[in-house]
């Protein structure tokens, strides 16, 4: 059986992890992107190895975690330092991804979700389709994303900016999630594009979408 994987994506404080918890809950195998990069760059991996190499220890905390506020404030604002970062994790992330959805393969699973915020902006859209966005509007995603992150509003903007735009992403997608509304529709909504998806890649959307 082969296995069709699609690609889950959206912006800061957009909805896409409240949407990929449904999906989990509604039995489809979701593989998240930063949960992978996380590992690459856990203690004692070469990730991290190569980092501390490039950037210096003082982007380690006293336990000699990775500090990943450290990192980030060394490489926000200056291209060639995160594309040098990016050089050294996303490999590793894309072969970590292909390792966990073999797995999945292996069980049998007819379908899985790749949950990545970088989908558009890496290029992986003709990997993994089809694709997801998940939606909500600009003051929805910066205030959701200030009450989450414990951040400022100046600090929440600068990050949003750094990225394609929410609305760029929507306009280049297969499928829109709205996640404006209240949790309910968010669900609902979030059914009915996998019923969609189902039906592009040849699954019994019944599979996941049994009534409880």
């Amino acid at each position: 059986m082969r296995l069709h994987v699609f690609g889950l994506s959206g912006g800061i404080g957009s909805g896409k992890s409240t949407v990929a918890a449904h999906f989990r809950a509604r039995g489809l195998p979701v593989v998240d992107a930063d949960v992978l990069a996380r590992e690459v760059v856990s203690k004692g991996s070469e990730g991290l190895t190569e980092i501390i190499a490039a950037f210096g220890a003082g982007i380690l905390t006293s336990t000699g975690e990775l500090d990943r506020s450290a990192l980030a404030h060394r490489v926000f604002g200056d291209p060639a330092q995160r594309a040098l970062l990016e050089s050294m994790t996303h490999p590793r992330v894309r072969a970590l991804a292909r390792e966990r959805l073999s797995e999945i393969e292996a069980r049998g699973e007819p379908l899985a979700c790749y949950e990545v915020p970088l989908l558009f902006e890496a290029g992986l859209t003709d990997t993994y389709r089809p694709t997801v966005v998940v939606t909500c509007s600009p003051e929805q995603q910066i205030e959701r994303a200030m009450r989450r992150d414990g951040a400022t509003r100046e600090r929440i903007l600068a990050r949003i900016s750094a990225q394609m735009p929410l609305s760029e992403k929507a306009r280049r997608a297969d499928y829109v999630i709205d996640n404006s509304g209240d949790l309910a529709t968010t669900k609902a909504n979030a059914d009915r594009v996998l019923a969609l998806v189902c039906a592009d890649c040849d699954v019994d959307s019944a599979r996941y979408l049994r009534e409880s």
